[in-house]
């Protein structure tokens, strides 16, 4: 088995590589779904020891010092706020602190089918509990406190230590809800309730009505989990103490990677949404498969799903998540939804699924300044389709909006990196490749193999005028790639928080089906992405745990707030490679040290590091009070310190923000103009874009 997972791992057979933080691959999207069997489980198992033993960038002893990592890992993912687990079920489940090396061996679910009877039990006592203590009015004399921070806290006791936490939580949650109500009242002009004001007991009753609401769902939503998403949760623990990244997907969480990915889904083409017992229209996307039919409308309930001419299925009562499989389907199929509309009719309407594609997730661009010369790309990820070649790709698309904003004259170019959590490797070597001649772009070292270099092989390049790169702390792993290599090439200048994410491994998924072969018939078995190298800049430094660190650092609101792979579990160590490329040093650029200094000098920035310390501060503060007129006042407190920092990154100096090229409009349908010009205007009062702007027109003409 083992030489076989190798082998689909070798590069002839890779489907694709992701150094990105994303989903997994959506293998298919019309699997029939079925409770997993234990032979199914064990298999699973099995697969997952193996490559973790034998493929793993970083393998690790499978014994007893791993068995308990493991163990600490699956208490903290299956209740990490102790609102289920009693001490006695955690002391059951520990006395298998040194034996799950050997259950993942063994493939032996004893343990794994212990946690489900034991999790089955107690969620069926939480949800009886918060029924009960909702039912009743609630004590808001009490001298208590909620300690809002789990590691502060032990798992309850014993039932009684379990009542009293449910207790206090829920107290914490009403205050808060109480405390947003009376908010209201003021702002609405009606005067505000007190604790014993006569009409207190009233607004009481509305605020635990709404929690009792809001749990309601959530335990609804916590029921709709299969024994397949535990078991994924528990295999998880196992190889989430190898990396922060090695993940195993059951078959269910496959479908979210290839739209995460392509940016694109096969459904209809409308965002659904829960309200109590009925699944409801939220939105509709311009110019999909239901947009186009033209009779669902955003408000509509729907009652029954049919496939085709299939006998209808009434999902009333139905998760959201379950509609959802339920309405998507393959490009041409039928799907039939019986709605209720606004006016109480009723009305079946036939809808041919088409390709759905969601417009935020692509490259955009827009020309901005009084001029227009400087233009402006956003790339959110770096999708591609690895099934279908003529399917968009996002260093396609880049090169495409480069070109458009060229023949308008652009001189100066700014590329939005911020919050892109990265994607296909080749295609941030691609994208790369776009600012610079041939040359290497990214090393990547594979355990017990030589460095690699991913070269640019393309001639020339698309841009080589002056060109900005804004990043943040989400920027990460292809983001961080691309950044790295034109901060290396002297290509570009790096502007935002003071270091990237700091992802500098690479992933590759395996098919567990694949690698089962054809004699295990119990399919489908999901798949695992597995960290299987590390990337390296082309100078031998590392984005790991490091991160590309900005030429100039703008404040953030979160700058005091660790951030980043080295705030995750068990992160690969930062190392080191030889150089690929031999850089003479680069010359100072007093322009960089005149913009560092005029953000120093910004009373706009100035608040924005205020911010920053003030939110750590509060963050601090886990210690929450119970009692109804001390948590006002500390809420109170809290809100006057908070207005001072009110529109916080929104500039009082505006941007003139136009479209790429004149008559782009006229091209769009009316939801793509309206969605445009709700992004331009964003765009005008974003104080860091407001900043860049300054920073790229100081920059040379090349």
């Amino acid at each position: 088995m083992l030489a076989f997972i190798r082998i689909l791992f070798m590069k002839k057979n890779l489907k694709f590589t992701l150094p990105a933080l994303a989903l997994i691959a959506a293998l298919g999207l019309s699997f029939t779904w079925k409770v997993p069997s234990d032979d199914q489980e064990k298999v699973v198992m099995l697969l997952v020891h193996d490559a973790l033993s034998g493929v793993h960038y970083q393998p690790k002893p499978i014994d007893d010092a791993l068995s308990r990592e493991v163990m600490a890992f699956f208490l903290e993912s299956m209740d990490s706020e102790k609102r289920f687990l009693l001490g006695e079920d955690v002391q059951a489940l520990m006395a298998y602190n040194d034996l799950l090396d050997d259950a993942l061996r063994t493939s032996d679910l004893t343990f794994f089918n212990l946690s489900q009877n034991i999790w089955q039990k107690r969620f069926k006592e939480s949800q009886a509990l918060y029924k009960d203590i909702l039912a009743s009015p609630l004590d808001y004399r009490s001298e208590r406190a909620f300690e809002t921070d789990s590691e502060k806290r032990p798992f309850p006791a014993d039932a009684q230590a379990m009542r009293q936490y449910w207790t206090d939580y829920l107290t914490f949650r009403v205050l808060s809800r109480l405390y947003d109500r009376s908010l209201a009242a003021d702002s609405a002009g009606q005067a505000k309730f007190n604790l014993g004001d006569a009409g207190f007991a009233e607004e009481e009753k509305k605020a635990r009505e709404k929690e009792l609401e809001i749990h309601d769902e959530w335990f609804s939503s916590m029921k709709d989990m299969e024994r397949g998403d535990w078991f994924g949760l528990y295999m998880n623990a196992y190889t989430g103490v190898y990396d922060p990244h090695t993940q195993y997907f059951p078959p269910r969480q496959q479908e979210n990677f290839e739209i995460e990915m392509t940016g694109q889904l096969e459904g209809i083409g409308a965002s659904l949404q829960q309200d109590g017992e009925f699944t409801t229209v939220a939105s509709i996307v311009t110019g999909s498969a239901c947009w186009r039919q033209g009779e669902l409308e955003v408000g509509d309930k729907i009652l029954k799903v049919a496939q085709g001419a299939a006998e209808p299925e009434d999902i009333v009562g139905m998760s959201t998540n379950k509609v959802v499989t339920k309405v998507r389907g393959k490009k041409g199929t039928e799907v039939r939804l019986t709605v209720r509309k606004k006016d109480g009719t009723e009305k079946v309407i036939p809808i041919i699924r088409d390709i759905v594609e969601i417009e935020a997730t692509f490259a955009r661009s827009a020309r901005i300044g009084e001029d227009g010369k400087t233009g402006y790309i956003r790339l959110p990820k770096f999708y591609v389709d690895f099934y279908d070649d003529n399917n968009r790709n996002c260093a396609d698309d880049v090169k495409k909006e480069i070109e458009i904003l060229k023949a308008q004259g652009m001189e100066r170019l700014i590329f939005d990196l911020r919050g892109n959590g990265g994607g296909s490797l080749p295609a941030a070597v691609d994208i790369a490749g776009l600012f610079f001649d041939k040359g290497p772009v990214v090393q990547v070292k594979t355990s017990g193999q030589r460095v690699r270099s991913y070269d640019d092989r393309a001639a020339g390049a698309v841009w080589e005028g002056p060109l900005l790169v804004m990043v943040n702390e989400g920027t990460a792993s292809a983001s961080e790639i691309v950044a790295a290599a034109l901060q290396d090439y002297d290509k570009a200048i790096i502007v935002g928080t003071r270091q990237t994410f700091g992802k500098g491994t690479v992933q590759n998924m395996l098919d567990l089906d694949r690698a089962a072969g054809p004699f295990h018939g119990d399919k489908p078995l999901g798949a695992l992405k597995l960290t299987i190298q590390k990337y390296y800049r082309v100078t031998g430094g590392t984005t790991q745990l490091q991160g590309v660190e900005s030429d100039v650092v703008l404040p953030h609101p979160y700058q005091e707030i660790p951030y980043g792979e080295r705030e995750l579990d068990y992160p690969l160590a930062v190392d080191y490679v030889d150089a690929a490329v031999q850089f003479e040093p680069q010359l100072s650029k007093s322009y960089l040290k005149a913009a560092q200094q005029r953000i120093s000098d910004n009373p706009e920035f100035a608040r924005i590091n205020e911010y920053a310390k003030w939110l750590k501060s509060q963050q601090d503060q886990t210690l929450i009070p119970l009692n109804y007129t001390a948590y006002f006042e500390r809420e109170i407190k809290a809100d006057a310190e908070a207005e001072a920092f009110d529109d916080l990154l929104k500039s009082k100096e505006t941007l003139d923000v136009t479209f790429a090229y004149p008559g782009q409009e006229s091209t769009l349908d009316s939801g793509k103009v309206t969605e445009y010009s709700r992004w331009f205007k964003n765009l005008s009062t974003d104080i860091y874009l407001g900043e860049a702007m300054r920073i790229v027109q100081s920059m040379p003409l090349r």
